[in-house]
């Protein structure tokens, strides 16, 4: 093949653009997208006759355009089919919203919202009071607010009430969380200055009465909820640490991350701390996300006591820390199941926790009855579902596992991902594993679908 006439047939820009099929792209794309796809297309066609290939047919222009415009302007944020069994998985988006936040999402973004407006009073009001009442109910505090993430708390707290002050952490709490984070890095960058007591496994109430200083402002308890330590380990509860820091006139800071409002214990996992508990205890803040156990949408809650909240209200950094009306509106239906005590049956994660293995295995059955109906083999076995989220590490949930094997599962693990909706499960032993307690009821019929698909190409 003649490498320079095949590049001779390449149309200039300003022809393919004047090409029939592409000037009816014009009604759907600006003239500078139609000019990007054209330089796009004729950079590909370069790049596959200098590999020894063909310049591409006239009539194919049109449809390769076509084909890249659709990529460039598609939305990359997508809803995926979590089917690995971890309930609160980062990397997809954590906690998924219940159908009353969604409801509330819908009503709130349809149009206008009394956001900061006082219907009562017919005047200016503050997007601090959505929320509010529903923390302050479930958890006992004096008063709430919330910010863009529990990191976010973190920051407000410290850069509000300790800025240039000394706060007390043991070393054993200095803890990374997810993407990198520190615990010691925010609190620097808040302006506080960070005091190290006791060692990494073991902190005594004497270690934090010996660094006590007139410069400490606050004594700060972080939750290792995405690792746990045992073996020779100690550390005070939370209130010992309380009566320690009211007796030296410091503050007591509780950052809970995963911040579970239920018991954890009555579905056979390990015992999370409750933000209601830290109230009652004497904390008189608690930090804690809105997107892990509470089961709402990104969110950093802060509750305690009234006069606290309100310099952390009114604090500059507020404004640049506040959330949007949606965020503020799936947060007070999420928390409506709680105060309705329907938590279990209404939030996600909660259904899913909440899953018994019985009800798990009959989802997982129901699947592999379907997939025989398309000439598919699977078998269901036993397994682990996780938690996730950096909550509960170690602790797992029985379950029954959908498992479907592959010639080669990479690949079709791959095929499974670039579907729409897009799967993403397990591979153990050249199988497929599928775990029905991750996956939503709604969900069902089209990962059934790209699951036999997949599959019958691999075959």
């Amino acid at each position: 093949m003649n490498t320079q006439s095949e590049y001779r047939k390449l149309p200039a820009i300003d022809q393919l653009l004047q090409a029939t099929g592409v000037v009816a792209l014009g009604r759907l794309y600006g003239r500078s997208q139609l000019t990007d796809a054209a330089r796009a297309v004729l950079a590909e066609a370069r790049a596959v006759i200098a590999d020894g290939g063909a310049a591409p047919d006239h009539e194919a222009w049109p449809a390769r355009m076509d084909a890249w415009l659709a990529g460039a302007s598609a939305i990359s944020l997508r809803p995926v089919i979590n089917a690995t069994g971890v309930i609160i998985h980062t990397n997809l988006g954590r906690a998924p919203l219940s159908e009353g936040a969604l409801a509330a999402l819908q009503r709130v973004d349809a149009g206008y919202s009394n956001l900061e407006y006082d219907l009562a009073a017919g005047g200016r009001g503050s997007r601090h009071d959505h929320a509010r009442r529903a923390l302050i109910a479930l958890t006992g505090a004096e008063d709430a607010m919330v910010v863009n993430n529990c990191a976010a708390a973190v920051y407000l707290v410290l850069a509000a009430l300790a800025i240039a002050r000394d706060v007390l952490i043991s070393r054993g709490q200095l803890v990374e969380i997810g993407g990198g984070f520190r615990i010691p890095d925010v609190l620097r960058a808040s302006g506080a200055r960070l005091v190290e007591v006791g060692t990494t496994n073991r902190t005594h109430l004497k270690d934090y009465q010996a660094a006590l200083t007139a410069e400490t402002t606050a004594i700060m308890r972080v939750h290792s909820s995405n690792f746990y330590q045992v073996g020779f380990v100690t550390t005070p509860t939370l209130e010992d640490l309380v009566k320690v820091a009211h007796s030296y006139g410091v503050i007591l800071i509780d950052d809970l991350g995963s911040g579970a409002l239920l018991d954890t214990t009555q579905y056979g996992l390990a015992g999370e701390p409750v933000v209601q508990q830290s109230i009652k205890d004497g904390a008189d803040l608690v930090t804690f996300s809105g997107d892990k156990l509470v089961g709402g949408p990104q969110a950093g809650l802060i509750v305690g006591k009234q006069s606290l909240v309100t310099k952390l209200r009114n604090h500059p950094m507020a404004r640049a820390l506040r959330v949007d009306k949606l965020t503020l509106a799936a947060l007070e239906a999420t928390l409506s199941s709680y105060v309705r005590g329907r938590a279990e049956e209404e939030i996600p994660v909660w259904q899913m926790i909440a899953a018994s293995p019985a009800t798990v295995q009959a989802r997982a059955v129901h699947w592999q009855t379907q997939l025989a109906r398309a000439g598919i083999q699977a078998t269901v076995i036993a397994g682990e579902s996780t938690v996730g989220g950096g909550s509960l590490p170690g602790e797992v949930l029985p379950t029954m596992l959908l498992a479907a094997p592959a010639r080669n599962p990479d690949a079709v693990a791959k095929a499974l991902r670039q579907l729409d909706p897009p799967v993403i499960c397990r591979i153990q032993h050249d199988h497929l594993l599928f775990d029905p307690r991750t996956v939503l009821p709604a969900q069902e019929e089209p990962l059934l679908t790209a699951i036999a698909g997949s599959l019958t190409i691999d075959r």
